[in-house]
Protein backbone atom coordinates (compact mmCIF):
# COMPACT_ATOMS: atom_id res chain seq x y z
CA UNK A 1 0.00 0.00 0.00
CA UNK A 2 1.50 3.43 -0.82
CA UNK A 3 1.88 5.65 2.16
CA UNK A 4 2.49 9.51 2.98
CA UNK A 5 5.73 10.38 4.49
CA UNK A 6 4.87 13.33 6.15
CA UNK A 7 4.78 16.69 4.74
CA UNK A 8 7.40 17.54 2.40
CA UNK A 9 6.34 21.17 1.37
CA UNK A 10 4.08 24.14 1.81
CA UNK A 11 2.83 26.62 -0.68
CA UNK A 12 1.31 29.61 -0.03
CA UNK A 13 -0.25 32.17 -2.23
CA UNK A 14 0.70 35.98 -0.68
CA UNK A 15 -0.03 39.71 -1.43
CA UNK A 16 3.83 40.74 -1.09
CA UNK A 17 5.82 38.29 -1.32
CA UNK A 18 9.10 40.18 0.65
CA UNK A 19 6.82 41.37 2.92
CA UNK A 20 6.10 37.41 3.72
CA UNK A 21 9.71 36.27 3.49
CA UNK A 22 10.94 38.63 6.27
CA UNK A 23 8.50 37.11 8.44
CA UNK A 24 8.99 33.35 7.43
CA UNK A 25 12.70 33.52 7.87
CA UNK A 26 12.61 35.53 11.29
CA UNK A 27 10.00 32.97 12.85
CA UNK A 28 11.09 29.66 10.96
CA UNK A 29 14.54 30.69 10.30
CA UNK A 30 14.37 29.30 6.82
CA UNK A 31 17.05 29.40 4.45
CA UNK A 32 16.40 30.56 0.96
CA UNK A 33 17.18 28.23 -1.52
CA UNK A 34 15.23 29.48 -4.57
CA UNK A 35 13.68 32.90 -6.10
CA UNK A 36 12.20 33.67 -9.32
CA UNK A 37 10.82 37.13 -10.23
CA UNK A 38 8.93 37.29 -13.06
CA UNK A 39 6.46 39.56 -14.82
CA UNK A 40 3.19 37.95 -13.46
CA UNK A 41 4.64 35.53 -10.67
CA UNK A 42 7.70 35.64 -7.92
CA UNK A 43 8.32 33.25 -5.75
CA UNK A 44 10.85 32.43 -2.94
CA UNK A 45 11.34 28.93 -1.40
CA UNK A 46 13.05 27.76 2.03
CA UNK A 47 14.25 24.96 3.56
CA UNK A 48 13.77 25.52 7.23
CA UNK A 49 15.66 23.46 9.97
CA UNK A 50 14.10 20.20 10.26
CA UNK A 51 13.11 19.13 6.64
CA UNK A 52 10.06 21.82 6.03
CA UNK A 53 10.01 23.61 3.13
CA UNK A 54 8.05 26.81 2.52
CA UNK A 55 7.18 28.06 -1.14
CA UNK A 56 5.87 31.64 -1.54
CA UNK A 57 3.78 32.52 -4.55
CA UNK A 58 3.15 36.33 -5.51
CA UNK A 59 0.58 35.93 -8.10
CA UNK A 60 -0.09 39.76 -10.03
CA UNK A 61 -3.54 37.99 -10.76
CA UNK A 62 -4.21 38.17 -7.16
CA UNK A 63 -6.86 41.40 -6.25
CA UNK A 64 -4.74 44.17 -4.57
CA UNK A 65 -5.86 44.53 -0.83
CA UNK A 66 -7.03 40.76 -0.61
CA UNK A 67 -6.62 39.26 2.64
CA UNK A 68 -6.57 35.34 3.78
CA UNK A 69 -9.91 34.38 5.01
CA UNK A 70 -10.46 30.51 6.83
CA UNK A 71 -14.40 31.35 6.33
CA UNK A 72 -13.65 31.00 2.42
CA UNK A 73 -13.52 27.37 0.39
CA UNK A 74 -9.76 26.32 0.79
CA UNK A 75 -7.54 26.20 3.94
CA UNK A 76 -8.42 26.91 7.19
CA UNK A 77 -5.55 27.02 9.08
CA UNK A 78 -1.99 25.15 8.90
CA UNK A 79 -0.82 23.12 12.03
CA UNK A 80 2.85 22.68 12.64
CA UNK A 81 3.69 19.54 14.79
CA UNK A 82 5.28 19.88 17.93
CA UNK A 83 7.04 16.66 20.25
CA UNK A 84 5.05 17.68 23.45
CA UNK A 85 3.95 20.89 25.11
CA UNK A 86 7.51 22.05 25.92
CA UNK A 87 7.81 22.40 22.64
CA UNK A 88 4.98 24.27 22.09
CA UNK A 89 6.21 26.50 24.95
CA UNK A 90 9.51 27.26 23.31
CA UNK A 91 7.67 28.38 20.21
CA UNK A 92 5.53 30.70 22.43
CA UNK A 93 8.50 32.03 24.23
CA UNK A 94 9.87 32.68 20.49
CA UNK A 95 7.08 34.31 19.17
CA UNK A 96 6.77 36.51 22.21
CA UNK A 97 10.50 37.53 21.79
CA UNK A 98 10.21 38.51 17.92
CA UNK A 99 6.58 40.40 18.97
CA UNK A 100 4.71 38.17 16.69
CA UNK A 101 0.89 38.80 18.11
CA UNK A 102 -0.71 34.83 19.26
CA UNK A 103 -3.30 33.45 21.02
CA UNK A 104 -1.04 31.69 24.31
CA UNK A 105 -0.83 28.02 24.56
CA UNK A 106 -4.54 26.46 24.60
CA UNK A 107 -4.77 23.15 26.57
CA UNK A 108 -7.79 21.88 24.90
CA UNK A 109 -8.62 17.65 25.56
CA UNK A 110 -7.58 17.28 21.53
CA UNK A 111 -3.85 18.72 22.35
CA UNK A 112 -1.92 22.06 22.84
CA UNK A 113 -2.28 25.00 20.29
CA UNK A 114 -0.82 27.94 19.92
CA UNK A 115 -2.19 30.57 17.22
CA UNK A 116 -0.57 32.97 15.25
CA UNK A 117 -1.02 34.61 11.91
CA UNK A 118 1.21 35.77 9.00
CA UNK A 119 1.27 38.91 7.40
CA UNK A 120 -1.72 38.22 4.98
CA UNK A 121 -4.09 36.32 8.12
CA UNK A 122 -3.36 33.01 7.13
CA UNK A 123 -3.79 31.34 10.39
CA UNK A 124 -0.45 28.86 11.68
CA UNK A 125 -0.28 26.68 15.25
CA UNK A 126 1.92 25.07 16.76
CA UNK A 127 0.31 22.12 18.00
CA UNK A 128 1.53 18.55 19.92
CA UNK A 129 -1.14 16.36 21.13
CA UNK A 130 -1.97 15.99 24.45
CA UNK A 131 0.22 13.70 27.06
Amino acid sequence: MAEVQGVHHVALSVSDVDRSAAFYEKVFEGQKIMEADEADHRFRLYMCPGGLAIGLHEHAACPDGDRFSEFRCGLDHLAFGCKDRAEVEAWEEKLNGLGVENSGITDAPYGHVLVFRDPDNIQLEFFAMPS
